[in-house]
């Protein structure tokens, strides 16, 4: 057993003991139900799998490959696995609560409106709203994650004679946009094979606009897909999509007046109308079927107020775009309007002016209103970046997530849901932290405390509808790198379709904020039952290497 020292003033240490983390009761009561004689074999593992870890498809090859991942270990014995190797493979990547490996199971045949997509707001910046850097970086890094639409707002440069990325109005530093076009082309698809759209705020003259369509279609060639008629009466499917990169963005004004049903007006983010908006000229109508050529989504407020933003026209497809405070005042009067608006056509929601440090909106309102684009900061962090990241690690990572069907369908008398309405209780989810181990690997010993080892505990939730939503935590285990909590929750869930169970590992301080341990974030209806591990991310969702929880997820029918 290893010892610990902590210096706390010159003349005197504090000395622990580090110990073995040791298999929790329910660990040893499975491996004797399901052993003979001390060692469990490959026979033996399969009926663990499909009896106790619901598994029903598991196979002896299945069995047979957790066997081999463990051969590397000095505990592996060739006749089975004694306890202490069952125990390693609970905590393995073997047995995780939601395999990273899960492949796309989603329908991904129907129109893009009954998907909700992986989204970013003002995709190219490094930090805040108001000060950062521009560049293609956060876009690739975005890309990578797994996001699917790319903002870009496109301004003017000085001389007004080439086209800029920035935040307009504001010191951020602008970036290249053929540079950010090529950077989305090179790791569109690294990620997922789904398409990317590309969602333009235009702030552009009609001479720019010509350019930026060449561009476009240069970089992306038989990429790009363009539209077969003027007006799409009902959207794609992500499968017909593979690996075409859409453009989103409001088409030149004189386009629209003969194309729609009312005048449709502004919506960018910050107000303002493109420097052209209002004037004509020749130059200008020969930007019409060259710009416009290239908007696949068209987007664009009527006039009118709310009442006509959501209208649905029967015979056009759109985009609209709300800011967080505009859907959450709209969802006071016109919640089952929104409903019927998104089960055809696109909403976007992005986050308000006031978020100048790049935080996030609760994406749950816009969800739960089955708005597809919620965008959000990607360069930031904290919960609601983390719940996002977690809701689309469903349908394997993919960046596309099926609506529940309750958004999409229509009564008998054309009634949609309506999200005011109170929900009944669908399920139970039972969840047990067993206990945590990997820090005293992926921290210096003094990170979290200089005096002593930590004292951790485990808030675990549910992130979802209002209904849904709960947190609870686990005692304080004090100067323990490896802390055993064996504590059980119990949640009710309305709508376990749109719920994100969220872990995170705090270390109490009686004097200043609880520092950060890790956390993680998963889809409920994705997560595997039985006994599970749960690897612990970092504040920017980056995965630690040895950090997790060991943990017991049931389901159950409510009375």
């Amino acid at each position: 057993m290893s010892k610990q020292h902590f210096k706390v003033c010159l003349c005197w240490k504090r000395i622990f003991k580090t110990r073995v983390v040791e298999p929790p009761l329910d660990v040893r009561n499975a491996f004797n139900r399901f052993s003979t004689s001390g060692m469990m074999t490959v026979d033996e593992l399969l009926r663990f799998l499909i009896e106790y870890q619901g598994e029903k498809n598991a196979t002896k090859e299945d069995a047979q490959a957790i066997f081999n991942s463990l051969k590397h270990l000095n505990i592996f014995q060739r006749r089975g696995l004694h306890l202490e190797a069952f125990f390693r493979y609970l905590l393995g990547d073997h047995n995780l609560a939601h395999p990273p490996s899960q492949k796309v199971h989603h329908d991904m045949n129907a129109p893009l409106a009954h998907y909700f997509l992986f989204t970013g707001h003002n995709s190219y910046l490094t930090g805040n709203q108001v000060s950062s850097a521009s560049s293609v970086e956060p876009i690739k890094d975005a890309l990578l994650r797994g996001v699917r639409v790319i903002e870009l707002d496109l301004w003017p440069n000085s001389k007004e004679n080439d086209v800029e990325v920035r935040h307009g109005g504001t010191l951020t530093s602008p970036a290249d946009l053929q540079k950010c076009l090529q950077a989305i082309k090179e790791n569109a698809f690294n990620a997922s094979e789904y398409p990317v759209v590309i969602t333009f705020e235009d702030h552009l003259n009609s001479n720019l606009r010509k350019k930026v369509a060449k561009m476009v279609k240069e970089i992306f060639g038989e990429m790009l897909y363009c539209n077969e008629t003027e007006n799409l009466e009902i959207f794609p499917s992500p499968e017909s999509l593979k690996k075409r990169v859409l453009i989103s963005t409001k088409p030149p004004k004189e386009y629209l007046e003969v194309n729609t049903v009312g005048e449709e007006v502004s919506e960018n983010e910050n107000g303002t109308n493109p420097p052209d908006e209002g004037y004509h000229d020749e130059e200008e109508e020969n930007d019409v079927p060259q710009y416009s050529q290239i908007i696949a989504i068209h987007a664009g407020k009527l006039k009118g107020g709310l009442e006509n933003w959501l209208s649905d026209d029967p015979k056009k497809v759109r985009r609209l775009s709300l800011s967080e405070q505009e859907l959450e005042n709209a969802t006071k009067t016109h919640g089952t309007k929104i409903v019927r608006f998104t089960q055809r056509n696109l909403l976007r929601v992005f986050p308000k002016r006031k978020r100048l440090d790049s935080s996030n909106c609760n994406p749950f309102v816009g969800w739960m209103h089955g708005a597809q684009m919620v965008a959000f900061n990607m360069q930031g962090h904290g919960k609601h970046l983390w719940i996002m990241q977690g809701m689309f690690k469903a349908n394997g990572g993919c960046g596309y997530v099926k609506k529940p069907d309750f958004l999409l369908q229509r009564g008998q008398n054309d009634e949609v849901f309506n999200p005011d309405e109170k929900l009944d209780v669908k399920t139970f989810m039972t969840v047990k932290v067993f206990l945590g181990e990997g820090w005293h690997q992926d921290f210096h010993h003094t990170a979290v405390d200089p005096y002593s080892p930590p004292h951790f505990y485990t808030k675990i939730g549910i992130a979802g509808v209002p209904a849904d939503r709960d947190v609870k935590e686990t005692g304080k285990i004090e100067d323990e790198w490896l802390p055993v909590w064996n504590e059980e929750f119990e949640f009710q869930l309305s709508v376990p379709e749109l719920a994100v169970l969220r872990i995170q590992v705090l270390e109490y301080d009686t004097t200043e904020i609880s520092d950060f341990g890790g956390q993680a974030c998963l889809p409920v209806s994705e997560l595997r039952t039985g006994i599970r591990t749960v690897p612990l991310h970092d504040k920017k969702g980056n995965k630690y290497k040895h950090v997790r929880l060991l943990l017991s997820i049931k389901f159950g029918a409510p009375l």
